[in-house]
């Protein structure tokens, strides 16, 4: 597989790995979006201990309003995230 091909795959089982635990296994709750966030990108986040901060996170993800993050809106996640570090990698 290519790297791209590779970085999709992780994706998609890093969804996985968290979605359903709590339910529905094609989305992610919120419990399930904090537990994700503070294991693969603690690094950024920090141990997020501000539920006002995870609210305000989950409610701006939940571009449908149906209460869960689907894959579709983790993948946004992920690439406004990716975006932002390209740009703070490339400023000179």
């Amino acid at each position: 597989m290519s790297q791209l091909q590779q970085a999709m795959t992780m994706l998609i089982s890093t969804f996985h790995k968290y979605s359903g635990k709590e339910g529905d296994k094609f989305t992610l709750s919120k419990g399930e979006l904090k537990d994700l966030l503070n294991a693969e990108l603690k690094e950024m986040f920090g141990q997020s201990k501000d539920q006002a901060a995870l609210d305000k996170i989950f409610k701006d993800l939940d571009a449908n309003a149906d209460g869960s993050v689907d894959f579709q809106e983790y993948v946004t996640l992920v690439a406004c995230i990716t975006m932002l570090c390209n740009e703070f990698f490339t400023k000179k």
